[in-house]
Parts: C-alpha cells; sequence; structure tokens
C-alpha cells in the first residue's frame, strides 16, 4: 500500500460512505469502506440463517488469530478497549475445552472464518446468555457455540466489571426478551452490558449531537495504522464488528481499494 495508507491517517464518521449489510454495494461488487448495519437488527444472526454446516466445519478448522486485526478504541484520549498481538496468541478452545475454564459472569467469544464474533454471557452450569435472532436466550455452551471455537474476552473492555453475581443477574434478568423489546444492536454489546453495566452499550443509549468523542485505531501494520472518528460507541462497535468478520488482510485491502478510488476521482477533478 506505500505511502497511500499514511494519507488515510484520520477519517470523519459521517464522511465514510455506508455500506449494504453484506458489505458490499448493489450496484459494485468490490468492496467499500464504509459502516454497514447501522439500522439493521442484530448483525451476526441473519448471517447464520444461510450457512453451510460443511463450510462451517472447515473454518472452524482452520481459523487463525494471526489474521484478526489489531485494534484500540478510545473516548476522548482514554483507551476503552484493546485486541492486540498478545491477546492473538491466546488462541481459542473447542467448546468442551471452554466450558472447563469459564466461570460464572464471563464473556465468551465464539469465533470463524468470514463470521461475525459471536459474545455471550457464561452464567454456570455449562450455560450461557445470549442474544440471537432477536431474543435473548439461555442455552447450553457447546449449542450457543454451533461448533465455533471460543475463548474468554473479559479483558478486552477496560471498563471496570461489576460482580459475577450482578454479571449473571443482569444476564438472566433479560432471557426471553424478544425483538422490539430488545435494546442492543448485537450479542456483543449485549454482553458487555451484562458484564460493565454501561448505558452506552444500548441502542439510544448516547445522544449523537455535537462532537464525536469515540475512536478506533486499526493497526495496519507495524508502522502503520488508521483512525476513525464516531459519535456513540454503538456505531463504533458496529464497524469493529464488521472488520473482526471481514479479517486483516480483506480491511487492508479495501482501504487499498479505496484510497485509489478517491486519488483517481481527485485526479480527475484536477484535470476539469
Amino acid at each position: 500500500m506505500g505511502n497511500q495508507v499514511e494519507k488515510l491517517t484520520r477519517l470523519n464518521y459521517n464522511e465514510l460512505p455506508t455500506t449494504e449489510p453484506n458489505g458490499f454495494d448493489l450496484e459494485d461488487d468490490a468492496p467499500r469502506i464504509g459502516v454497514s448495519y447501522i439500522f439493521s437488527a442484530d448483525d451476526d444472526d441473519e448471517q447464520e440463517e444461510n450457512i453451510d454446516v460443511q463450510t462451517e466445519k472447515e473454518d472452524v478448522k482452520h481459523y487463525d488469530c494471526r489474521n484478526e486485526l489489531e485494534s484500540a478504541l478510545y473516548y476522548r484520549d482514554e483507551c476503552i478497549y484493546e485486541r492486540n498481538s498478545r491477546f492473538g496468541e491466546v488462541g481459542t478452545l473447542s467448546s468442551e475445552n471452554l466450558a472447563n475454564k469459564c466461570k460464572p459472569g464471563d464473556l465468551v467469544e465464539f469465533v470463524a472464518i468470514g463470521q461475525y464474533p459471536h459474545w455471550a454471557v457464561y452464567v454456570g452450569d455449562l450455560q450461557v446468555v445470549h442474544l440471537q435472532r432477536n431474543e435473548i436466550k439461555c442455552d447450553f455452551l457447546f449449542d450457543a457455540s454451533q461448533g465455533k471455537r471460543g475463548r474468554i474476552v473479559n479483558e478486552l473492555y477496560k471498563f471496570r466489571a461489576l460482580s459475577p453475581d450482578v454479571v449473571v443477574q443482569n444476564a438472566m434478568e433479560q432471557v426471553g426478551m424478544k425483538e422490539r423489546d430488545i435494546c442492543w444492536k448485537n450479542s456483543e454489546c449485549f454482553a458487555a452490558w451484562c458484564r460493565f453495566g454501561k448505558r452506552e452499550f444500548k441502542t439510544g443509549g448516547e445522544i449523537r449531537i455535537g462532537k464525536q468523542p469515540y475512536k478506533m485505531k486499526l493497526q495496519l501494520s507495524e508502522k502503520k495504522s488508521h483512525v476513525l472518528d464516531f459519535q456513540s460507541l454503538e456505531d463504533l462497535i458496529m464497524e469493529k464488528r464488521r472488520n473482526d468478520q471481514m479479517g486483516r488482510e480483506a480491511v487492508v485491502q479495501e482501504l487499498e481499494n479505496h484510497l485509489n478510488c478517491t486519488e483517481d476521482t481527485e485526479n480527475d477533478y484536477n484535470c476539469n
């Protein structure tokens, strides 16, 4: 990408073209940089409806943490989330091994190639509470994983956690909630709210006016990074999850395509 990435040191959230939920423009099959799912429901549920079983097994088998994009989220100057190379080195576990390590109140993330990560709250007795298909459910960890590998992700968000009893209580009190009564955009927002209790994880939890206080720093390489500004934590999480689903290589390629397109447009304008 050369010096092109260096030119894209910071973009305003409002300057990004919004894409369709699948990450592609309806009239152009080329990937675009943008924020998906601004008006959608739970973004990791619709995708689960059409997963081919054999493909899912292959994705689970070959999932490589090294293709995860390192990122950090900031509220003003405070780091509130960080996924770095050390986290990737921890690796993932089968649902059986993961269950042996979980404690009530833990946050669990299930991952597979090309899919949105699915988050859940471990509540004990091999069970988790999670947001799936517009419903808050209590399922056995093995069933909630749908064959994906997983890991405990308590340390990704830097907020002070509530006590395990309160985390479990927060999760269990929502079980059975459906559709319009649900005020979380995806499984990650719900699970994080249960553990940290911050209203910012809820839909409408923040007023979207004035200066954009949130920033997301994507570490593209050892020396190159890319920063985006956001008005709400919810918007920021949705864009982060889109990058998680795409993987590091695809995100870097998308940025390169976007920069090339921007340069061509600028050159055409200058010629005129």
